[in-house]
């Protein structure tokens, strides 16, 4: 199913959905690594309570509504004629991976409310594993959209 009528916005469309991906993505890449640091500091100290501030501001006044800006010109754009005509095995993998980086989002959400009420049980290694997620992922996408290899 597709709307003739968002041909022709077709480039306004696509160009938002980079833009918010761009932004969310940022996101990705630097929560995990604030929880890296945020591992380092005495619970309850100015330092922590300053990380939480940032952390939280970063997952609500940027990320969220980067995500649900990215999700959202994507569905319009999944919409839109001839986008994802013809061989779909690319999008299929990469709206698993949109898929698996909303999933991630989530559990981002999860750790930093463990950060706010000072019960994280994570190490520094595994905030940085983490962090590797959100790369590996945006490789795949970007080779799905651009290459399209199947």
């Amino acid at each position: 199913m597709t709307f003739a009528f968002l041909a022709p916005l077709y480039l306004w469309i696509k160009s938002f959905h980079v833009i918010s991906m761009v932004a969310w993505m940022a996101g990705l890449f630097y929560l995990p690594r604030l929880y890296v640091y945020h591992c380092m500091l005495v619970r309850g100290s100015t330092e922590s309570e300053r990380f939480k501030v940032m952390e939280r501001r970063l997952l609500k006044q940027i990320m969220l509504p980067a995500m649900i800006a990215t999700w959202t010109f994507g569905i319009l754009l999944a919409l839109t004629p001839g986008v994802i005509e013809g061989q779909t095995g690319w999008w299929h993998v990469k709206i698993g991976c949109v898929i698996l980086l909303s999933a991630l989002h989530g559990a981002m959400s999860k750790w930093r409310k463990d950060f706010m009420e000072d019960r994280n049980t994570r190490s520094q290694r595994f905030y940085r594993i983490a962090n590797e997620i959100p790369t590996v992922l945006l490789v795949i996408v970007v080779v799905m959209v651009i290459v399209k290899p199947f």
